[in-house]
């Protein structure tokens, strides 16, 4: 590491963090503009908005537009040493054009390993609380699923419900089916089942069990009957984008649940995963073509390097929402359709590093 190296450096992360503070405020005020009734009519006291709220939504929005504001970062303050002749003296001094890229990559490696780890371990902590938040106080979180209900609890287990009351916690028309293999071994039908809190277990009501072995069966009718089932009533309910509270390994444990229930919400759930991954990526991709594109003094200045950065950001995020809805209701799978807008712009990247030095 060389003085250059570390001025370089200094740039980068320098201009980087002042530049999403910058946002961060200004996003903060508008928010609170727009929230401000909800606070006042609801009574939210002003620690829960600072500390509980405003300040767990600062990771979240750091990581949300980390590898856009990277490249802005390097556009900006690249095409500014451009246009002072910096980079000129820099390899007229003997420093090779691929040699002074080094102190680029150890920043955007920095901020990548930052948010990758910011997306999988912190920002599902302070998920936790901004949600609670926003949850009492802005927004209700939570709403029933769908009528009709019906998903696999265990391997050969299966429940379905034709509605759920989320308030009361009550479910209509209960039907529980085991199987082994092709055969029905045990079936629980009721008319009302609803979740005994204190008790941890569910309470059913006018509910009729059938046992069927290979030359018998066997018939059981009640009113009431308390009893264990593997089933939770937070899965009888939706919280919208509960993902997000979720780590990585968490994340997974759960894919791997709502896939033994047929949920149809898994290919969500397997994009977000692969996008914690992929988009920490991003950032080296971004500062790859930021700074091929921004090294050459142009008669334009700063406007030039700027306006074409914006618009191959854009663009970028354009490829992310497209994949994404390919992934979504089409046939593209989750892990392509995170990494193809990285792999076709990396590509970008290296075509432009080929001429850079020209």
């Amino acid at each position: 590491m060389r003085t250059i190296d570390y001025y370089i450096i200094k740039k980068f992360l320098g201009t980087f963090f002042y530049a999403i503070s910058l946002l961060i405020m200004i996003v903060i005020i508008f928010d609170v503009s727009e929230n401000i009734d909800d606070f006042i009519s609801k009574n939210a006291p002003l620690n829960d908005i600072i500390f509980g709220y405003y300040f767990n939504f600062i990771p979240y929005f750091v990581n949300l537009f980390s590898y856009l504001f990277t490249f802005i970062a390097v556009i900006y303050f690249t095409s500014k040493m451009a246009s002072n002749s910096e980079i000129i003296a820099i390899l007229s001094s003997g420093v090779s054009y691929y040699r002074m890229l080094r102190p680029y990559f150890v920043s955007a490696f920095i901020l990548a390993i930052l948010s990758l780890y910011l997306a999988n371990f912190l920002i599902p902590q302070t998920n936790q609380k901004r949600r609670a938040f926003t949850d009492k106080y802005i927004q209700n979180l939570s709403r029933s699923k769908a009528t009709h209900i019906h998903f696999q609890i265990s391997p050969g287990t299966f429940v379905y419900l034709e509605s759920f009351n989320l308030r009361t916690k009550t479910g209509y028309r209960f039907t529980m089916e085991k199987f082994s293999g092709q055969k029905l071994e045990y079936k629980l039908m009721a008319d009302r089942i609803s979740w005994d809190s204190t008790k941890t277990q569910w309470t059913i009501e006018h509910y009729t069990i059938r046992r069927i072995d290979d030359t018998r069966e066997w018939i059981r009718r009640g009113t009431r009957l308390d009893t264990t089932i593997n089933l939770r009533p937070e899965e009888l309910y939706i919280k919208k984008e509960d993902y997000e509270e979720m780590n990585f390994r968490e994340l997974q444990h759960f894919i791997a649940q709502e896939r033994l229930k047929g949920s149809e919400e898994v290919i969500f759930y397997e994009m977000e995963m692969h996008n914690r991954v992929s988009s920490p990526f991003a950032t080296l991709v971004m500062t790859l073509i930021g700074v091929s594109l921004s090294s050459r003094k142009m008669r334009g200045g700063i406007g030039m390097h700027l306006g074409l950065g914006i618009l191959l950001a854009f663009t970028y995020i354009l490829f992310m929402r497209i994949s994404t809805v390919f992934a979504t209701y089409g046939d593209l799978p989750p892990l392509f359709a995170a990494w193809i807008p990285n792999i076709i712009f990396a590509s970008i990247g290296l075509l432009t590093l080929k001429y850079a030095p020209k």
